[in-house]
């Protein structure tokens, strides 16, 4: 027992000097993450705000002749009608790619060159192009495109603002794809960036940052898992054991004792921490896959490919009731239940309006409970349903702390044998959300242990911050003390080796 013992007490020690450090980091930027979010983007809420309104006025062509001129080759997966370099254009994506096509002239967006990016970073801050500096085009991601990659090529416009504003613009969208300051920037070093490890040059290789993350995430694992096991076996009372003197029994002092009593008391809220995170990167992708696919219900609830034949150029006369008093911004095209909508966004991504393409008639109600069931029988008749239910408030698996999703959700459960749960929106009459029977599981050992996203605490903002970051502050303490007892020990040693 004693060689077991002393076995454990040194692999914690070399693996704390190893991972403390890390471990240090990811608390603290935690705690900053609370607060600053992800890596800086350009939020749906920004782009509709700095989105020009959409002048229906100047729409001379059909969408159906503007995908011609597209030579997608067949029907889009999706259709939208919106402003780009203050312009009515259609923009249609399919699998491989978008395409941007004006709807004054048919004309194609090839690329928007260096100029074209200057005006529309100009458009979207509001300065003068005198105050815009044109920094380069991408072709490979930097530290702040890392997640849209997929937009490459961009161009870089830096703005001689207060904010130090720096824009990314799309050369195949026309548009702005990310936009930071020198506030996001700083905060995301402090935050996104070390708890993540998103440092572009090991970010940019997926394959090496996945496995890094893995392989730390997992030693810590085993680091705590020790350090539990060193704190029972060297908790051995010599008299009977008695609660009131069990800081009595710690055989430790100084810094020591301070390590013991912390990693004791906040160990096991740090290894569910650092075992989440591990299972954010999906070791061996245990949870993505299963369970009912999403393809065949979104085939059946739209009844068919987008067809833009169904649908009609937008003309100013024919929007009146649609179109009174909004600032729409874009106009989406969409086929429910066989049936071809306009969906109309203003200024707030969540505010939609939703408009038959054959009437110009505003729908305000829901798509019916039973036209929605018969659309999920048709697309998977042979699986039974155990049950169905519309849910009027969030439940432990459809959710969201700001209230942004929509209510109420169609909630469909099946016998197959991934039990896959999905979440229906009425009102679009579209999926919003799917789990499968290890997908529930994950949200729980994931988003339950890493983001403490219980009913009885998310909601209450104040009561969530403060239970985050108490034991965040007992994890830092922990590593923070173990880390400098390490390294005062090699410390020791080092001057041992070279007296000898």
């Amino acid at each position: 027992m004693t060689w077991f013992r002393k076995w454990m007490i040194l692999s914690h020690r070399y693996l704390g000097i190893a991972l403390c450090l890390l471990i240090v980091m990811w608390f603290v930027s935690g705690i900053a993450m609370m607060y600053a979010g992800g890596m800086p983007r350009l939020t749906p809420e920004t782009r509709l705000d700095r989105l020009p309104p959409l002048d229906v006025s100047r729409v001379q062509i059909t969408p159906a002749e503007a995908l011609e001129s597209a030579f997608l080759g067949g029907d889009p997966q999706r259709a939208v009608l919106l402003t780009v370099m203050d312009r009515p254009a259609y923009r249609f994506s399919s699998r491989g790619g978008q395409v941007t096509v004006f709807a004054d002239t048919g004309d194609v967006l090839h690329e928007a060159n260096a100029r074209d990016a200057v005006t529309i970073a100009g458009r979207f801050t509001g300065l003068g192009e005198d105050r815009l500096r044109y920094a380069g085009r991408l072709t490979e991601a930097d530290q702040w495109t890392i997640t849209v990659r997929d937009r490459l090529p961009m161009h870089k416009v830096v703005a001689a603002d207060d904010a130090r504003t720096e824009l990314y613009v799309s050369e195949q969208l026309g548009e702005v794809v990310v936009f930071t300051t020198r506030g996001s920037r700083a905060l995301a070093w402090v935050a996104a960036i070390p708890h993540w490890l998103y440092f572009a040059p090991l970010r940019l290789n997926g394959d090496l940052w996945r496995q890094v993350v893995l392989w730390t995430s997992g030693l810590g694992c085993v680091l705590i898992l020790i350090g539990l096991g060193v704190g029972i076996l060297q908790l051995s009372p010599s008299r009977p054991f008695r609660l009131k003197r069990l800081l009595s029994y710690i055989p430790y002092a100084g810094w020591m004792r301070w390590h013991y009593i912390t990693g004791v008391v906040f160990g096991v809220f740090s290894l569910t921490w650092v075992f989440s995170g591990m299972l954010s990167m999906e070791p061996l992708f245990w949870s993505s896959n299963g369970g009912l696919g999403a393809a065949g219900v979104n085939q059946a609830f739209s009844g068919g490919p987008l067809e833009m034949s169904l649908f009609s150029a937008p003309e100013g006369e024919t929007w009146g009731e649609p179109l009174s008093g909004k600032r729409i911004k874009e106009i989406d095209f969409r086929r429910i239940q066989g049936e071809p909508y306009y969906v109309l966004t203003d200024d707030t991504p969540s505010a939609h309006s939703l408009v038959a393409a054959d009437s110009f008639e505003v729908r305000h109600e829901p798509f019916s409970t039973e036209s929605l069931m018969d659309r999920i029988q048709e697309a998977y008749p042979d699986v039974p349903i155990v049950e169905s239910r519309l849910l009027s408030q969030y439940d432990s698996y459809y959710y969201a702390r700001d209230q942004a999703r929509p209510l109420p959700v169609l909630r469909v459960k099946f016998d197959d044998p991934d039990q896959t749960w999905f979440y229906i929106d009425p009102a679009m009459g579209r999926l919003v959300s799917r789990y499968h029977r290890l997908a529930r599981l994950e949200r729980w050992i994931y988003n339950g242990f890493h983001s403490l996203d219980f009913a009885f605490l998310y909601y209450n903002r104040t009561l969530w911050e403060i239970t985050m970051i108490l034991l965040s502050l007992g994890g830092i303490a922990t590593s923070s003390i173990g880390l400098f007892i390490g390294f005062k020990r090699l410390g020791r040693n080092a001057k041992r080796a070279l007296r000898s």
